[in-house]
């Protein structure tokens, strides 16, 4: 908890500087601009909406950036389809990035039952923020199943 002046208690951000892996971008399996984003290998695409909350004032450039597809479509399974980096400050809703396809998207299926990676936001609230995060911990074992997201790649 976190004591404000007036003294009121505010609970703790989940996300703070710190706790900042990467990005976690969410885009709906079943949109047809998520399947055209995906079958151009996000060409064209240089930025992405999200929800104004406290996260998108944490944007800043150069931060790592992954993009995750939800839901249960058969042509595009929920995953990690793309990996880059923001190019600037997130402005009314919107995060400017860079955006590279993953030749293999790291799936669902794949971090569910995963140890390290079972406690990532997006598993745990499919439906929750977006913005969503990984923490640094989480990355680098997202790194390790999947060298193309890594940030220097």
């Amino acid at each position: 908890m976190v004591c404000h002046p007036q003294g009121v208690v505010a609970p703790a951000r989940a996300l703070t500087p710190a706790t900042l892996g990467a990005w976690l971008l969410k885009a709906t399996g079943s949109a047809p601009s998520t399947r055209a984003h995906v079958r151009a290998g996000f060409a064209g695409v240089d930025t992405w909406c999200v929800q104004p909350t406290y996260r998108t004032d944490l944007v800043e450039a150069g931060q790592p950036v992954l993009l995750w597809v939800s839901g249960n479509e058969r042509e595009h399974p929920a995953g990690i389809y793309a990996s880059g980096r923001t190019t600037g400050p997130a402005e009314a809703g919107v995060v400017p990035v860079a955006l590279s396809p993953v030749a293999h998207p790291l799936l669902r299926t794949e971090l569910t039952g995963h140890p390290d990676l079972a406690g990532m936001e997006v598993l745990r609230v499919p439906a929750g923020s977006n913005p969503s995060f990984v923490t640094p911990e989480q990355l680098r074992v997202l790194v390790e199943l999947c060298p193309e997201l890594s940030p220097s790649a």
